[in-house]
């Protein structure tokens, strides 16, 4: 599904030198796997080969009892406008999704400054969010694409008629597809993805929730709730799961909150 690929390709790529490929930046954490196993026992091999990986918690029994913003910007400095997008977030989600801070992936993943990092965006919520709880750290990508944008990158509008679970099912990486059709004619179109793929990249992604939401005017937004990544600029262990589920993922770009005033 080359619409949430490319999500994240774009945020990293670039930087004054050139792009990285979507499968680079995607890519599992395959060869940082292969490594592991040469010096693993034979227990965690079998549980590396079945899939299980997931990194050691470091947070102890810590439970969160409400969500609380950082104060960090995209670049690592506290910013009013940051604290603000934050916090805006945390107030249309649960209370224990853990603590919330905007962050930017291309200057964590790519080492980009913060001016060659700058990004523009249409939804009032859109970026990258860091979720950190019960000592991992998850990522919630949001990014919404105009009528003209979707255009320019597969030729034609967001189309609602389309299935697109036919395509997700296509890759054995994506499992349990559901496709929600909306009371307002919008169709939500979900899936997990174990992000379990080869690359030549550093940089590998947990398993993830996915999703996009494509909108009666051809535009669409398009979501990545994900569990983390290792590599080069990580900030912690991967999520046990995705730091929203598909029904915080539905509440969140159903509301108005996502949608750009006027």
């Amino acid at each position: 599904m080359n619409d949430v690929r490319e999500l994240l390709d774009r945020a990293v790529g670039g930087a004054g030198k050139p792009a990285v490929s979507a499968a680079a930046v995607y890519a599992k954490a395959a060869r940082i796997r292969r490594r592991r196993r040469a010096a693993a026992s034979a227990a965690v091999l079998a549980v590396v080969a079945a899939g299980a990986f997931a990194l050691p918690r470091t947070g102890g029994d810590e439970d969160p009892a409400h969500a609380s913003v950082a104060s960090a910007g995209p670049s690592g400095a506290s910013t009013p406008h940051a604290r603000d997008k934050a916090e805006r977030l945390a107030a249309l989600l649960p209370a224990d999704v853990g603590e919330i801070e905007e962050v930017s992936l291309l200057e964590l993943i790519k080492r980009a400054t913060p001016d060659q990092a700058r990004t523009a965006y249409l939804g009032p919520l859109d970026g990258h969010y860091a979720f950190r709880r019960d000592g991992g750290v998850g990522y919630l990508v949001l990014t919404l694409e105009d009528r003209e944008a979707v255009e320019r990158k597969t030729g034609r509008p967001a189309d609602p008629d389309e299935d697109l679970c036919v395509r997700v099912i296509q890759d054995p990486a994506r499992t349990d597809c559901v496709r929600d059709v909306l009371p307002d004619g919008r169709v939500l179109t979900t899936w997990h993805d174990s992000m379990d793929r080869e690359g030549d990249d550093s940089v590998g992604w947990g398993p993830e929730l996915a999703g996009r939401l494509t909108q009666a005017d051809g535009s669409q937004f398009l979501v990545r709730s994900s569990t983390g990544f290792e590599g080069p600029g990580t900030q912690g262990p991967l999520l046990p799961a995705p730091p929203l589920a598909r029904q915080q993922v539905k509440d969140l770009l159903t509301g108005p909150e996502v949608l750009p005033k006027g």
